[in-house]
Parts: structure tokens; C-alpha cells; sequence
């Protein structure tokens, strides 16, 4: 990294505040610029390419007058449902067992209910399942083997998660893992990947009624420990949402957004009166902190935020101009946008 550890620029208000960067893709546009819109909105945590395939069958269900879970859930599922995302649903890289475990958290900011499902293996829909923990059942959290019992009861297919491609990405990273044990690596001495990966996505929207709901789903970190859950599936951390204020999501290093309750975080902020914009990049400036500076830190966390009156917010902790931090959202008024946010630390 070439100066990693260093801010770009102290801020206004925040603590920290991030150039305007300018966007890295084409068609984009800074989130900095990007007005206001009317509802109905649906937004999503990536940019370019997955961006409009995880929002295009909920921008049919908002158009034609349909409901804002409904919208969320089919959105959520298209990432579940893919196998060549490895960091969220079929296909997922596994644990270190090389066992595919899902989390995945919903919560209605209508009535303020939510529902959880963590480490649920051989189902491929998490988020499917985390709202019907919500809709029908008195709790919020099932994990494990409940989740799935749960899942199955309610007619979901036991299916294998595990992939050709994902189980020999697992293989070789157990391959290479060690010198002291009888695992023998491939030749090229190659796992499949560049670095240790993480992945999620967060889907965030409010109605024509300005009622607000989001999702978070994943299938965590690659290689955790068994039974290890990150932020996605906890209420507060990895997803939160408040009628009256808006909507927050993270993504990256789970274990640092447990401790300081992102999405809270950030949707309290928004309630104290920062944008969505400001209240993400407090929540990364809040991770830096904590870890005592940024000389401290050799991780990602990235936070997106919808507001009640339809402003959207970006921010990650670490990025540079070829690495900035998108979102995804679509409004009847400006149709599918992609929107460049802005991080902390330079790599």
C-alpha cells in the first residue's frame, strides 16, 4: 500500500470529510451531487454490473405497485441465487471445514419488526427465510440447525451450496494453509485467489407511502471458524432501519461493525440531523478510532444509508480513485443510477 495510513482530509462537522472523488466508472455520478427523490426508491450495495441485475426485478415489482419486502426479498435473491458471486448465497466460499454457511438479517421499518437467520447450511435464500423469521414467528434470531429446520418446515429445499468452483478455491487455501500438516498443495501453489475475500450486499428502499425496509445477506468470511457469525445477520450492526429517519448497511469486516453497531450508528446519526453521506463516513471515521488510528488498520468496512426524504450515502474505510465505493439505486423519476461514494484512508 502507498500511503494507506494517512487521511486524505480533515472535515467539516464529521470528524473526517473525503474529497469529492470523481467516479470511477462511466455513467456514474458522485453521490456528493445527487439530489433528492421521491418515492418510491430502492437502492442496493454495488455499482456497476451487479447493480442493475440485483435491482431490475424490484424495480418491476415497485412499478407495477407492488410491496416494498417483496421488492427487497427478490432483490436479495439474485446475488443468493447466483453461483458466481462466492461471497453471498449458492456459491459462497465456504468455512473452514469447507462447509457453506449463510446469514442474512430483515427488518420492516413500518412496525419496526425484523427477522435473523445465521450459520443456515443447504438452504439457498437466507433472506427468504430471515423474513419469515420476521413475519411468522415471535423471535428474531434462529441459527444453525433451527434455521433450517425452520427453513424446511416452511417448504424450502435442502440443496448442496457448494459449488465445483468454491470447493476447489477452498481445497487449495486448505492446501496452502500450513507446512506442518499432510495437506499437499497443487503445484502452482496457486488457492484461486488474490487475497482472502469478503463480500455481502445490503438492499435498502422505502414506498410511495415513504415506509422504509432492508436486507443484508451473505455467506461471510471465507474459511471462518465453525459457527463464526460477522454483522450481517445482528439487528443494529449489519442492518438497521428506522421509519422516521432511514435505513443503513454494511459490509466488510464484520467483527469491527459488531463492536461499534454500525448501522445504528449510522442511522442515529442521520437522526441527529448528518446526511446519509456524513453519518457513513463517521461510522468508518468510529472503526479508526476505536482501533486506536489509522495506522492501526489493515481492513475494509463500507457503509451505505438511504434517508427518509431520499437522499443516499456511501463511504468505506480504505479505497483510492480506482477503488471507490459504490451504490446502486432506481426512482420512477431517474430511473437505475449508480453512485460513487468516498473513504478514509488512501491504499
Amino acid at each position: 500500500m502507498t500511503d494507506r495510513r494517512s487521511f486524505i482530509r480533515k472535515s467539516i462537522g464529521v470528524g473526517v470529510t473525503l474529497p469529492f472523488l470523481s467516479p470511477s466508472i462511466a455513467g456514474a455520478e458522485s453521490i456528493f451531487s445527487t439530489s433528492k427523490a421521491e418515492g418510491p426508491l430502492i437502492m442496493c450495495s454495488r455499482g456497476t454490473g451487479w447493480g442493475e441485475r440485483v435491482l431490475a426485478p424490484a424495480q418491476e415489482i415497485m412499478k407495477n405497485g407492488g410491496a416494498l419486502l417483496d421488492a427487497i426479498e427478490k432483490a436479495a435473491n439474485v446475488t443468493e441465487l447466483d453461483p458466481d458471486d462466492m461471497s453471498v448465497g449458492y456459491g459462497g466460499l465456504p468455512d473452514e471445514d469447507g462447509v457453506v454457511t449463510l446469514d442474512a438479517s430483515f427488518m420492516d421499518g413500518k412496525t419496526h419488526n425484523c427477522g435473523s437467520v445465521a450459520a443456515i447450511e443447504r438452504i439457498k435464500t437466507p433472506s427468504s427465510v430471515a423474513r419469515l423469521v420476521m413475519e411468522r414467528t415471535d423471535h428474531i434470531y434462529l441459527v444453525g440447525e433451527g434455521a433450517f429446520r425452520f427453513a424446511r418446515a416452511h417448504g424450502f429445499p435442502e440443496e448442496n451450496l457448494l459449488t465445483d468452483r468454491a470447493r476447489k478455491v477452498w481445497l487449495r487455501w486448505k492446501e496452502n494453509s500450513s507446512d506442518k500438516d499432510d495437506w499437499l498443495p497443487p503445484e502452482d501453489g496457486d488457492y484461486g485467489l488474490e487475497k482472502r475475500p469478503t463480500g455481502t450486499i445490503n438492499i435498502l428502499g422505502f414506498d410511495a407511502n415513504g415506509d422504509l425496509a432492508g436486507c443484508t445477506t451473505t455467506s461471510g468470511l471465507f474459511g471462518k471458524i465453525k459457527g463464526r457469525i460477522g454483522d450481517s445477520p445482528i439487528i443494529g450492526a449489519g442492518l438497521y432501519v428506522d421509519n422516521e429517519v432511514g435505513a443503513a448497511g454494511a459490509t466488510g469486516r464484520g467483527e469491527e461493525v459488531i463492536r461499534m453497531c454500525g448501522s445504528f450508528y449510522v442511522v442515529a446519526n442521520m437522526r441527529a440531523g448528518m446526511s446519509p453521506q456524513q453519518a457513513c463516513e463517521a461510522a468508518c471515521k468510529k472503526i479508526i478510532d476505536i482501533n486506536g488510528g489509522a495506522a492501526n488498520v489493515n481492513f475494509n468496512d463500507k457503509f451505505v444509508a438511504l434517508s427518509k426524504s431520499g437522499e443516499v450515502g456511501c463511504a468505506q474505510i480504505m479505497g483510492n480513485d480506482k477503488r471507490l465505493p459504490h451504490l446502486s439505486y432506481w426512482a420512477p423519476e431517474k430511473g437505475f443510477q449508480v453512485a460513487s461514494g468516498s473513504y478514509l484512508i488512501e491504499t
